[in-house]
C-alpha cells in the first residue's frame, strides 16, 4: 500500500486554519531562542503551551518546566507561559532573584488590561472561563476583589454583584464561541445593564478553528482533533464538532492513539488540530488515515490567517548577567 491509497468514497476533510496560532508560535520560538542565547537551563513556569509533544521536545533541548516560581533556584532565568500569570507571580520572581521572560500571548495581555481598567473604575467583573485554567488564574489575579468566575450558563444563578448598573463581562480567550454567548445571554437576562468588553475576548484563532470545524462536522461522521487533554481550545473543538453534527469526535495527542474501530462505517473523516499543535502531528494522522484507505484529502477553508506577534523584548537583553547581578546584590557584594 503506497502513501496515497484512496478507497472509493472515502475521504478526509482537513480544516484550515488549524494548529499553531501567533501566540503559541511566539512562545515556542521564545523558549528555543532563550536556550540558544543564554544556554540551558531556562526554567518555564507552567507548560509553555498546552501540548505534550511541544513540552517534551523543549525539555530535550534544556527547558525545565516547573509549576511554582519557588522551584527555580536564584540567579536563573524563568519564562512565563503563553497563558499569562497573575501579578503576584512577577513579585515571586523578583523575590527569588530571577530574570524573567514574559511569553504571555498579547491577546491574553489585552484581557488582563481590560480587567485592570474595569477594576480601577470599580466595576464588578464577571469572567467567563474554566475554573483552574492558568489563563483564568492569571486574569483573576489582576483584580481578585473585583472578579468572579462564571463557568458556563449553569453558574449564572449564583452570581451576586454590588451594583447591577456597574458590571462587565470578560472571557478566557479559548472558549467555545456559542457557549460563551449562551452564558452572556443568561447573564444579560439576570443583569440587563451588563456591559460587554470593548472587543470580543475570544481570540481570532479560537474562533477560526471552531468555524472550520463547524463546516466540517456537518459532513464528517468522525472528527479527529489533534491536541492535548489540558488544552482548552482543543477540547472545545471536539464539542463544536459534535454540535455541528459529527457522529463522533475524539481528541488525540498522536496518531497512535486512534482506535481503528472509530473508522468502521465511516466514509468522511474530519481532521483538525488545536492552537498549540505542531503540524508534524497532523501529518502523522493523515498518513495513518491514508494507509487505511482515506487518501483523498479536501481542504475546508474557513478563514485566512496572517497575524504574527514580535518576540518578547527581554530576549534582546543579557539576562544571565541580570540574573547574576540580582544574586550579587542580595549578598551585598555587587561588583562594580
Amino acid at each position: 500500500m503506497g502513501h496515497m491509497t484512496a478507497s472509493p468514497g472515502r475521504r478526509v476533510l482537513l480544516a484550515a486554519p488549524r494548529g499553531y496560532c501567533a501566540g503559541v508560535d511566539r512562545a515556542v520560538i521564545a523558549v528555543e531562542k532563550a536556550l540558544e542565547q543564554y544556554g540551558a537551563p531556562v526554567y518555564v513556569r507552567h507548560e509553555i503551551v498546552h501540548n505534550k509533544y511541544v513540552v517534551q521536545t523543549l525539555e530535550k533541548k534544556g527547558a525545565i518546566f516547573v509549576e511554582r516560581t519557588e522551584e527555580v533556584p536564584p540567579g536563573n532565568i524563568v519564562m512565563f507561559s503563553a497563558h499569562g500569570v497573575a501579578p503576584v507571580v512577577h513579585e515571586e520572581a523578583a523575590r527569588g532573584k530571577l530574570a524573567t521572560i514574559d511569553a504571555t500571548c498579547p491577546l491574553v495581555t489585552k484581557v488582563h488590561k481590560e480587567a485592570v481598567r474595569f477594576a480601577n473604575e470599580d466595576y464588578d467583573i464577571l469572567l467567563i472561563g474554566h475554573e483552574g485554567h492558568e489563563e483564568v488564574i492569571g486574569t483573576s489575579g489582576e483584580a481578585p476583589d473585583h472578579i468572579q468566575l462564571v463557568d458556563g450558563p449553569a453558574d449564572v444563578a449564583k452570581v451576586e454583584v454590588r451594583d447591577p448598573s456597574k458590571i462587565v463581562w470578560l472571557s478566557q480567550t479559548t472558549l467555545s464561541v456559542d457557549e460563551t454567548m449562551e452564558t452572556v445571554d443568561a447573564l444579560k437576562e439576570k443583569f440587563p445593564q451588563l456591559i460587554s468588553p470593548p472587543s470580543d475576548d475570544i481570540c481570532y484563532a479560537t474562533q477560526n478553528r471552531q468555524l472550520a470545524v463547524k463546516q466540517m462536522g456537518a459532513e464528517a461522521e468522525l472528527v479527529i482533533v489533534v491536541g492535548s487533554r489540558n488544552s482548552s481550545n482543543s477540547k472545545r473543538l471536539v464539542e463544536v464538532a459534535k454540535l455541528a453534527g459529527s457522529r463522533e469526535a475524539y481528541l488525540v495527542d498522536f496518531a497512535s492513539e486512534i482506535d481503528e474501530a472509530w473508522l468502521e462505517g465511516v466514509t468522511t473523516v474530519g481532521v483538525t488540530s488545536g492552537a498549540s499543535v505542531p503540524e508534524v502531528l497532523v501529518e502523522e494522522v493523515l498518513e495513518f488515515l491514508s494507509q487505511r484507505g482515506y487518501g483523498d484529502v479536501e481542504l475546508v477553508k474557513a478563514a485566512e490567517e496572517s497575524i504574527t506577534f514580535s518576540l518578547p523584548k527581554e530576549l534582546r537583553r543579557d539576562l544571565r548577567e541580570e540574573a547574576a547581578a540580582l544574586v550579587a546584590e542580595r549578598k551585598g557584594t555587587s561588583e562594580a
